[in-house]
């Protein structure tokens, strides 16, 4: 860049002057200005001053919408991974809030005065919850899988002439899946120090399969579930059970990572099959069950872990497990979460949700359609399907409820862009036509946050 082109960009008390109050810490907003400046400095060209402040601007409207806050999910997607999975429920926030704001006794024995153990509590009512011998809980579900491969495998890694290190995992082709974030069970073996011994097919997988794998340097079994796909048509794999009683006799442990976390017998809501339960799969022989909190058990993200007491305490003493563990806040919400199952009132955000009728959601949409009036635009009553999402039964769908919104001047596009630049931001989707706001995700007491979005999306 010539220097009469360096003299041309602007100083940064200047440019700060002209950004007025960003609405962001000062220290943030400098940090952005001198990075703007400095990439200018290495282009070819310096554009204008008001267009060097306006992309500033931008570039801090950017950085404070990456804030986490709060939004209206219009999307129909229960348990939606970008929005923050699990809404908590509101004793679950209270819990939260009073643990967090004082002192408490993470680790502290009040019955003999010194040192304690760390989720004693939780612990034990996990375990009950899940008619387990023993439970424990760690930071999420990817978590729990790393630390029960890297703990069984590496356990007996050393190995010897006569007998060789077990660390091999076996596991059938049709389970090895890919969550969340682009991350894959295969890999998260590898991470974990395990050799993958795959058996089967994609489509078909059998007992004998398993059998014939199983050697002198098998470390586990790993039934993964199917959570987040399915497969139709030409489909075998063997049950639980089956498999279970192959390990039993094999003398290895026996693990399934279940994701989901359901704890409630999910046939029973209208649209949705059944998924299996912690408690269900331990009933079938599992030696260990590991899941997610902020799935279908709808907690704060935790990966918790189920099943033999004796393979859950090593797991404990294992010395990666502490950097593991969950801190204060995470364990409050679990107690909570859990203290709601065991007291038979699990009345919480995202049961909630799977449970609400049509024909509720379809009153709502009337009277939100009637507030609309005068505005506009055409507010009608539509329908949708809604999800569960966070990689949970994939081929379920709930009947639901849509308030369908076209502007009369407006491309759909460019209002649900309005919508999602309000101050409480509004997410929907778009389709034929109009911005589609599925009510069966956007809670009852929202309504009102709801229309006043809507009103100055319409006056913007």
């Amino acid at each position: 860049m010539k220097r009469s082109q360096l003299r041309a960009i602007p100083a940064v008390e200047k440019v700060l002057q002209a950004l007025g109050d960003a609405g962001l810490p000062r220290p943030l907003v400098l940090d952005v200005v001198r990075r703007e400046l400095a990439a200018l400095r290495k282009s070819q060209s310096v554009p204008e001053f008001d267009a060097v402040v306006a992309q500033i601007r931008e570039a801090l409207r950017e950085l404070g919408g990456s804030r986490i806050r709060p939004l209206l999910n219009g999307t129909g997607i229960l348990i939606h991974t970008n929005f923050g999975r699990a809404p908590l429920a509101e004793r679950v926030i209270e819990a939260v809030a009073e643990i967090g704001a004082r002192y408490n006794n993470l680790e502290y024995g009040l019955a003999g005065g010194r040192r304690g153990g760390r989720a004693a509590y939780l612990e034990r009512s996990l375990a009950v919850l899940c008619g387990a011998e023993a439970a424990t809980v760690v930071n999420n579900n990817a978590a729990a899988l790393v630390l029960i491969l890297r703990h069984f495998c590496h356990s007996g890694s050393a190995g010897t002439r006569s007998a060789p290190p077990r660390n091999e995992v076996i596991i059938s082709r049709g389970e090895l899946v890919q969550i969340g974030g682009g991350f894959r069970i295969p890999d998260i073996l590898e991470t974990s120090g395990a050799r993958l011994r795959e058996v089967g097919a994609t489509n078909k997988t059998t007992l004998s399969d398993y059998s014939r794998a199983v050697s002198r340097e098998t470390a586990l079994i790993l039934k993964v579930h199917r959570s987040n796909f399915f497969m139709d048509g030409f489909v075998e794999s063997p049950g639980t059970e089956e498999i279970a009683a192959l390990a039993r006799s094999k003398k290895v442990p026996f693990v399934e990572d279940l994701g989901s976390g359901a704890m409630i017998e999910t046939e029973t809501i209208a649209g949705l099959e059944h998924e299996p339960t912690p408690a269900e799969v331990i009933r079938r022989g599992v030696d260990l069950v590991c899941f997610s909190g902020d799935k279908l058990l709808g907690g704060p993200q935790a990966g918790l872990i189920a099943g033999k007491a004796k393979l859950i305490d090593s797991l404990k003493r294992d010395p990666f497990f502490r950097a593991l563990r969950c801190d204060k806040l995470i364990l409050a919400a679990l107690e909570a979460t859990v203290d709601a199952y065991l007291c038979g009132e699990p009345n919480l955000p995202t049961l909630r949700m799977l449970r609400m009728t049509a024909d509720e959601l379809r009153r709502r949409a009337q009277v939100l359609c009637e507030a609309l009036a005068g505005l506009p635009l055409r507010a009608t009553a539509g329908s949708g399907r809604a999800q569960i999402g966070g990689g949970t039964l994939p081929r379920s769908a709930i009947e639901s409820v849509t308030l369908d919104l076209a502007h009369n001047s407006i491309p759909p596009q460019e209002f649900a862009a309005r919508l999602r630049d309000q101050p409480l931001p509004v997410i929907g989707y778009v389709a034929r036509g109009a911005v589609k706001l599925d009510l069966r995700t956007i809670f009852r007491d929202q309504d009102a946050a709801l229309l006043a979005a809507i009103r100055a999306a319409c006056n913007s």
